[in-house]
């Protein structure tokens, strides 16, 4: 009897959940039956998709579609990455960077934040996941590595726009330094700042903003010049009967146009210098069967969260458990001595994703400064022009308030509550531009105290957080060429942003031929190299000699040079061209050019003989390879003063050096009664080889030949080649 009665409880019950998995199937598959039918894509014939959405979340689903069409690879790399899971796919060596995200935010949390977010939020990221799960669905053929089912929550992680973003300045090998030790509460070590490796690519970006003052038209213009690793974004523009209508760079995986333009208003983001992340180091003390921090005259729980997370072992996923470590000050990242330090920053996902979406819908600049009032945009500066003839930088957006008794640029004491963040400072109290006198404005991850020349910002008007007064050759660069420009149109802006002329060189390399000219026994088997310097214009190109000379010497003296302790780059670079011994200078230029002979055969070697693009296939990490097919590139690094930056280096033993990152989407708007602008994107729109847009921008690419940018719907169905909604052939 019981028998019976627990069988036909069974039945009910599988009946129950069959049936509610089966209606909540049908409800998903009925929302993606609707967006489709509301979402139209135009795909112009260089393959960027033009999404037309009923609603904004329509558009939303439909530019994610696109995007997986285009490269599904990388939109699921970084939520891989972003959402911690980054160990299961690559092994157990990247176990930290995924502790790292739930550091800040485990998935029950960004559960939550989602359930919290206003409904118009979540009517957008239900779209994304919605997007997404409907390409892999009508494309059964695509097999993801991980994650086969993407979900609404998911944005929370990603939602600033920059490469990484803040989180990524937090070493993982410091985490997991602690993490694995066995900590026991001491005396707090003394501290000491460890100096900064040398990149030898600096990572940032370039924005213009011009004023009609300076302009053929009369209209204000913006240059759009992100320095990010190649195909990091695509190119979309994404329109609503909403009121959105937004082109221009969006990272794979995001629902918003990152560094763009609509009709009304441009912006562009710059890595900032600003002071957004600060140590905190806690006084703990260990009672019976938890860890308390002082605080004042209070002693504070530490929150502990117990958190598991599973990585590839040869065939197997297995698991590792961790205990984190939070305090009010943000999660416990690593040590010092045996004292724990606390890694405040910011971390407040749904007003960073509304603050992300939001700035491209508005009209005019006091909109534009309102959104800058919800103060989220935390890692970037933000440079600015619109159709009302507006110019303006933002020099960061998010920016604690400290107690200026203290030095921040080094971990603090935790446990004295003056140095507690007391509040954000307002958009008003930040270091702003606006509508400078000589109509112009330049940031290229440069000092903001030179942004518009005379009329920049004061260094002592502002706390000494809130900035670096620190130079590099890109910000001279700048602004030499924009003091004397006039009569800009877009094709003399283009060509202003691709100056060749390298000014880190006119610094360094006279050094080097002051010291051969003054040496007692000149080397006779470098004269020819040194008189091919001595005569060079510092300008890069692929036909140059000197610059294959010059690349590599500063790079071997930035590598080799003594004396240089706590200097910046540029700082450094004077020091070798101007102060260094001069025997250092000509030791280092002899083994520059033996290791040239070495790798190629010969010094005498053109740039573009050295310095390739090579993309062989979809892979995130290119096998690049000497004997592949590869094309000569006349760009060189930003190191050096060059604003069209192209950063290059030899990968897999290679000789030749292959570039990774620098100029990849980069546009140019012109703002009036209709906006104006191009773009070019490094190699092409697509991540699939077999695309005919895999490479068809990258000789325009190669001789900055821009491409037109369709904006307006009479213009994009004149370019059009492919228009479909999602889910059907194109036609």
């Amino acid at each position: 009897m019981f028998q019976n009665y627990m069988k036909k409880l069974f039945i009910v019950l599988f009946l129950v959940i069959t049936s509610y998995s089966s209606i909540s199937q049908t409800s998903e598959q009925v929302r993606w039956k609707t967006h489709s039918e509301n979402t139209k894509i135009i795909r112009d014939k260089f393959g960027v998709p033009h999404i037309y959405g009923k609603s904004d979340a329509d558009a939303v689903f439909g530019l994610l579609y696109a995007h997986c069409e285009d490269d599904f690879n990388r939109i699921e790399q970084n939520y891989i990455w972003a959402i911690g899971r980054l160990a299961e796919v690559e092994g157990e060596k990247a176990i930290y960077s995924d502790l790292r995200a739930k550091m800040f935010m485990t998935i029950d949390e960004a559960k939550v934040y989602y359930e919290n977010s206003p409904e118009w939020l979540k009517k957008l990221c239900v779209a994304f996941a919605d997007g997404i799960n409907y390409y892999l669905y009508k494309n059964p053929e695509v097999k993801p590595k991980l994650i086969t089912r993407f979900e609404p929550w998911m944005p929370m992680y990603f939602s600033e726009g920059s490469i990484g973003g803040d989180i990524e300045r937090i070493s993982t090998q410091k985490i997991k330094n602690f993490y694995e030790s066995d900590s026991t509460i001491l005396l707090s070590a003394v501290y000491k700042s460890p100096m900064q490796p040398n990149d030898n690519e600096p990572r940032g970006s370039n924005g213009f903003a011009i004023s009609g003052k300076l302009t053929a038209s009369g209209n204000a213009m913006l240059l759009i010049n992100p320095h990010t690793s190649f195909f990091f974004r695509g190119e979309a523009h994404v329109v609503s009967e909403e009121g959105l209508n937004a082109y221009g760079a969006v990272t794979w995986g995001q629902f918003f146009i990152y560094q763009g333009f609509n009709e009304k208003t441009g912006w562009m983001h710059t890595s900032s210098y600003a002071d957004v992340m600060d140590e905190f180091i806690e006084t703990i003390i260990k009672t019976d069967a938890e860890y308390k921090y002082v605080y004042g005259d209070e002693l504070r729980l530490v929150k502990s969260i117990e958190i598991s997370l599973k990585y590839k072992q040869e065939d197997q996923l297995k698991d590792k458990n961790f205990t984190i470590y939070r305090t009010h000050h943000g999660p416990i990242t690593h040590s010092i001595g045996n004292k724990w330090v606390a890694t405040a920053m910011m971390w407040d996902p749904v007003k960073a994703l509304s603050q992300s979406y939001i700035r491209t819908k508005l009209n005019n600049h006091n909109e534009f400064r309102e959104m800058m009032n919800i103060r989220t945009n935390s890692s970037n500066n933000t440079v600015y022009a619109d159709a009302d003839g507006n110019i303006a930088y933002y020099h960061g957006n998010f920016m604690p308030i400290r107690n200026v008794k203290y030095d921040y640029s080094k971990p603090i004491d935790g446990s004295n509550p003056e140095t507690d963040w007391k509040g954000l400072h307002t958009v008003d109290e930040i270091i702003t531009v606006f509508n400078p006198p000589n109509g112009w404005i330049q940031n290229c991850n440069s000092n903001p105290f030179t942004s518009a020349d005379i009329y920049s910002p004061k260094v002592n008007d502002y706390p000494r957080y809130m900035s670096l007064d620190q130079e590099n050759f890109r910000g001279i660069h700048a602004i030499r060429l924009l003091k004397n420009a006039n009569k800009l149109n877009i094709d003399k802006l283009i060509n202003l942003a691709y100056d060749p002329y390298l000014p880190a060189f006119e610094v360094l390399i006279p050094g080097l031929v002051v010291a051969y000219d003054q040496s007692n026994k000149p080397n006779q088997s470098i004269k020819e190299a040194i008189n091919i310097l001595r005569n060079w214009d510092f300008a890069v190109s692929k036909e140059s000699v000197a610059m294959s000379l010059a690349h590599f010497y500063g790079l071997l003296y930035l590598q080799e040079g003594k004396y240089t302790d706590g200097l910046s780059v540029l700082e450094r670079i004077e020091y070798f061209g101007i102060s260094s011994p001069k025997q250092e200078r000509l030791e280092i230029f002899e083994k520059t050019i033996a290791q040239l002979n070495s790798d190629f055969g010969s010094w005498n070697m053109p740039w573009g003989e050295i310095n390739r693009y090579q993309r062989i296939n979809g892979e995130i990490n290119q096998p690049f390879n000497d004997k592949s097919t590869s094309i000569p590139i006349g760009m060189a690094s930003g190191q050096w003063g060059a604003l069209a930056s192209f950063g290059a280096r030899s990968y897999n033993n290679t000789k030749r050096i292959y570039g990774t990152s620098g100029n990849s989407f980069v546009a140019v708007v012109e703002f009036g009664k209709k906006v104006k602008a191009k773009s070019i994107l490094v190699g092409g729109q697509s991540g699939n080889p077999d695309s005919p847009h895999f490479a068809d921008q990258l000789q325009r690419y190669d001789e900055v030949i821009f491409k037109d940018v369709a904006y307006y719907k009479e213009d994009v169905e004149r370019s059009a080649k492919q228009t479909y909604h999602p889910g059907e052939k194109k036609k």
